[in-house]
């Protein structure tokens, strides 16, 4: 039976170049993978078009066949990126091509290096295209948590400086409004709101080399958008308390604008509730082992000075060994014996 290119006149001139698995020289491969007939003949006539470097039409409908039967075939992606710069085309066209292919592979990485290929062109692309943002939502929807799709968000806005875009922060509200426990739109707002920026130096942070206790700071707070993303931050704590999401967020903002986490003692405690008979604490109402963990290392902090406070951390610590978090029991563990013996050394 002839294959496709074989019988195609087109291809007549090309002299396919076989695949050498080391059985030519006598030498039995360990493992030889179970190729289609197909995809053996379409990848023996990609080696003979690059080796001779052609650039041409018949080559760029090749590496489209052989991504169709193979997208993680990563020389295929770079002998095609190449034709498509040599040959001008059209490269909002080829975004467009790029877009069925996404959707039909949802976790492939090479599709994602290559639209990164076409859009770090400036001659091409000096803004963002308009439709870019609409398709990775369509891809969101798809799945809201794929990494290599977040990867690429990430470089669409150092690249583009889409930090204070307000389509940014929409898509993200929309994700979030979707699913609370989207972790990685939790990861995008806090990159928006106050990750590093490359046109600003040291990113905009202080003390990038420092301690620490000073990592993650702003150089320049904005203490209205820190108000801001701490309240955001406590409104999706309410609708899922046990998310860790927006705790983590919440640390992050406060770290960033230089505030302490006693700033949220207040809030952290409607989440852990004690109940009293005649001034007798009997129970203890937990909604939330974030909020738990919390108020934990704001007594701690505090503990070294107070030997009151110390116990309220210790009290904390040993709710979530015993109960709200035992699978890190020896870590719980390691804490309380941290807090008795800054206790004794504080009464020596």
């Amino acid at each position: 039976m002839e294959g496709k290119y074989v019988s195609d006149p087109e291809w007549a001139s090309i002299q396919p170049i076989p695949l050498n698995d080391g059985s030519e020289t006598g030498a039995m491969p360990m493992a030889t993978i179970a190729y289609s007939d197909d995809y053996i003949e379409a990848t023996s006539y990609l080696r003979a078009v690059m080796a001779a470097n052609e650039i041409s039409e018949r080559a760029l409908k090749l590496t489209e066949d052989i991504i169709f039967m193979n997208p993680a075939h990563y020389t295929v992606w770079i002998y095609r990126a190449k034709i498509v710069f040599a040959l001008n085309k059209d490269l909002l066209e080829e975004l467009e091509w790029l877009n069925g292919v996404s959707l039909k592979y949802l976790k492939n990485y090479q599709i994602w290096h290559h639209r990164q290929v076409l859009m770090s062109s400036q001659d091409h692309f000096p803004t963002l295209p308009p439709k870019e943002m609409d398709f990775l939502m369509e891809m969101f929807a798809q799945d809201s948590k794929n990494y290599h799709v977040w990867t690429y968000r990430h470089w669409l806005v150092r690249h583009f400086k889409l930090w204070d875009s307000p389509r940014e922060i929409a898509d993200i509200n929309s994700l979030l409004n979707s699913d609370v426990r989207n972790n990685s739109a939790w990861n995008h707002r806090y990159m928006l709101r106050f990750g590093p920026r490359s046109d600003e130096p040291d990113g905009g942070m202080t003390n990038s080399n420092g301690p620490p206790s000073e990592k993650g700071r702003l150089a320049v707070v904005d203490e209205d958008v820190v108000d801001e993303e701490l309240q955001y931050a406590q409104v999706q704590i309410v609708k899922a308390p046990e998310n860790r999401s927006p705790w983590s967020y919440a640390r992050g903002v406060l770290r960033a604008g230089g505030r302490p986490l006693s700033e949220w003692t207040g809030f952290a405690q409607k989440f852990v509730l004690d109940k009293r008979e005649q001034g007798q604490l009997v129970d203890v109402e937990v909604k939330s082992s974030h909020a738990v963990e919390w108020l934990a290392d704001v007594y701690a902090q505090d503990g070294a000075a107070q030997e009151s406070t110390a116990a309220e951390a210790v009290r904390m610590l040993n709710l979530l060994k015993e109960k709200y978090d035992p699978i890190r029991r020896n870590y719980w563990d390691y804490r309380i014996q941290m807090i008795l013996g800054q206790e004794v050394l504080a009464s020596a």
